[in-house]
């Protein structure tokens, strides 16, 4: 990893943890690929490594995670999907050059060539936020309930209802504020 940048938002959903490289939307917005190259390191640490990357693969990019964040902002709200986003991600996800493939122990993988670039590890995010958003996986998006970080999130808890997109951050942050609410109502009834 690269110093100076803020720490990435790793989940268990692909998708989902792209749209998380940029946090607190609602909030002092955090980019957390500000540069290509911090893109290819977050491509790596996610299975899809590539070589290098351009400002405007990076662009793109940014296009593909706004689109799956305002497609799955929509199917959590049960709201129509909006046909902008649709076609960035439709588009992102018929570019690739990308094979899944079978793990000894079960498990799908993504495989991109060696001669692999940007576009085709974005296709990978774009079949894996499709497969999401057509409710093709257990599980159900949600949003998160922090007032500043409002991210759309995959939730496979037995009971679907999670609240936070990150409990160490988002719940954890509410948590402690309400908390704090808490102590001062008692110390203000005290005196």
């Amino acid at each position: 990893m690269r110093a100076g940048f803020p720490d990435f938002r790793l989940g268990s959903v692909l998708a989902t943890s792209f749209t998380a490289t940029l946090t607190e939307r609602r909030g002092n917005a955090v980019e957390r690929i500000p540069t290509p190259h911090r893109l290819v390191d977050w491509l790596a640490v996610n299975g899809l490594a590539v070589d290098s990357c351009t400002a405007a693969q990076l662009d793109l990019a940014r296009e593909l995670r706004e689109s799956i964040h305002v497609a799955a902002t929509a199917a959590a709200i049960q709201d129509a999907l909006p046909a902008s986003a649709v076609h960035v991600i439709n588009d992102r996800s018929a570019e690739g050059r990308a094979a899944a493939i079978l793990t000894p122990e079960g498990k799908r993988q993504w495989r991109l060539g060696s001669a692999s670039c940007v576009e085709d590890a974005l296709s990978v995010i774009a079949a894996d936020a499709i497969s999401i958003i057509a409710g093709e996986r257990d599980g159900k998006l949600a949003l998160c309930a922090s007032p500043t970080c409002r991210a759309a999130f995959f939730d496979t808890s037995q009971s679907r209802t999670r609240k936070w997109c990150d409990m160490n951050t988002c719940g954890n942050r509410q948590k402690k504020a309400r908390f704090n609410a808490n102590q001062r109502k008692r110390s203000g009834s005290a005196e």
